[in-house]
């Protein structure tokens, strides 16, 4: 999350880090106090039927043969096979068969995996209701844990290896974002607590952990941590209202529905505040670390720039960052969603009709909404990084003076004149040197 800087960023006066610790340290205990209040303690086991067996496998051969004829359908119409049709024969690793071959139906219909030679496999293992003792075998699915092994220490790799020590701590920011999703936000919705809150909550805990743990404890962090978390409470308040107005409950998904069949008492127009909520976070974090480093960066730069000269250059960067973030989240839900959009493209009802079912009216707000917590994080980020870069610079201006920017030494500047070549000849001094034109 956020934006890399290779630079530092100065350290600010005494009188600006105690301001900012009194205010970010009680936002601190406050979250973990509310965490603490929220927490799951009688989170009751899901009620479902026992697991089938599942056993690993290795396909040995594969046998494929005619369909036989569907029956007739009553309509007259002759059926449709779904095939393939034949047989797998399977190298059983564990389970009762372990060290035998199976032989087992090539899995047939839509989704059916589809099984080659020498492919790992998982087998569920089947008793006919008939007769306990008598047992077969399907193929039910690939084995996936290699790869997704192999793809994460790829993942892993490429961070560290670019991000090196900047990159080790995103990965444990990671690491501590899924730990607070799966061990509070999740079992905290499930044990019936208020969604919302529980989400806000949530993304707090993961913004002090990600944030400071991969940016440092540096003030220009402190910075970024307020902007988003009053950009948060923000998106929630916004997402309340929107939500409210257009009368959405929840229910605008199959996996909603399903949902309330198992866990009924989850409030699931909460769970869509929830989600909203979650899903702005991490596009948060991006916008108010780049803007707080930007505003740190101007003022490295040049820093004769005022307060609100720092706040409008500031917020010319954030209108371009925003420019494209926008299309980011729509395209992200539109992703996320692209099965039921391209069945509601099928759909013969009228378009007016489409964009205002429980469905698509759901999607929009939650682009809407979390768009907007983005455009808000912009100023006020960027007016209250401005606000603490300049008085850190007033501060410290009693006892250093400040000091332009390192000026360039002289070997880097002939590479960087010798890279512009013909674009810094026209702009030759008088004298023909291109020292005053750089």
């Amino acid at each position: 999350m956020g934006a890399d800087h290779t630079r530092p960023a100065p350290s600010a006066p005494p009188g600006v880090r105690r301001i900012l610790v009194a205010t970010v340290v009680p936002l601190f205990l406050l979250t973990v106090v509310a965490a603490i209040v929220l927490w799951p303690r009688d989170t009751r086991e899901p009620t479902a039927d026992p697991d089938v067996p599942r056993y690993h496998g290795t396909v040995t051969r594969v046998v494929t043969e005619p369909c036989p004829p569907a029956a007739e359908t009553p309509e007259g119409g002759p059926g449709d096979s779904t095939g393939p049709c034949g047989t797998v024969t399977v190298t059983a690793e564990q389970g009762p068969a372990a060290g035998r071959q199976v032989e087992v139906p090539l899995p047939a219909g839509p989704g059916a995996p589809r099984v080659e030679v020498g492919d790992a496999v998982v087998l569920v293992e089947l008793t006919d209701p008939a007769d306990p003792a008598a047992k077969s075998y399907q193929i039910a699915e690939h084995q996936r844990g290699a790869p997704l092994v192999w793809l994460a220490v790829l993942f892993a790799a490429a961070i560290v290896a670019f991000g090196r020590w900047r990159g080790l701590a995103a990965l444990g920011g990671l690491v501590a974002s899924f730990a607070i999703l799966l061990g509070f936000v999740l079992p905290g919705i499930g044990a019936g607590q208020p969604p919302l809150l529980v989400a806000i909550v949530g993304s707090a805990l993961i913004m002090f952990v990600v944030l400071y743990l991969t940016h440092g404890i540096t003030t220009q962090t402190s910075v970024a941590v307020l902007g988003t978390l009053g950009s948060l409470v923000l998106t929630g308040l916004l997402g309340a209202v929107a939500t409210a107005t257009t009368h959405l409950t929840g229910f605008g998904s199959e996996d909603a529905t399903t949902l309330s069949m198992f866990q009924g008492e989850v409030d699931l127009h909460g769970l869509l505040l929830a989600g909203i909520i979650i899903g702005s976070l991490g596009v948060l974090d991006d916008v108010t670390v780049t803007q707080a480093a930007t505003v740190t960066e101007l003022s490295y730069a040049n820093p004769g720039l005022s307060r609100i000269q720092l706040y409008r250059a500031a917020t010319r960067v954030g209108r371009a960052h925003i420019a494209s973030t926008v299309n980011t989240i729509v395209l992200a839900y539109a992703g996320a969603s692209l099965p039921l959009l391209l069945l509601l493209v099928a759909d013969s009802r009228p378009l007016s009709q489409i964009l205002t079912s429980e469905f698509m009216a759901q999607e929009i707000v939650r682009s809407i909404v979390a768009t907007l917590g983005l455009v808000a994080a912009v100023p006020l980020t960027t007016g209250l990084a401005a606000v603490v870069t300049a008085a850190g610079r007033r501060a410290g201006s009693d006892t250093e003076p400040a000091r332009p920017p390192a000026a360039r030494p002289p070997a880097e500047r002939g590479e960087a004149l010798e890279a512009l070549g013909g674009a810094v000849a026209g702009r030759r001094g008088p004298s023909g040197s291109t020292e005053a034109a750089w």
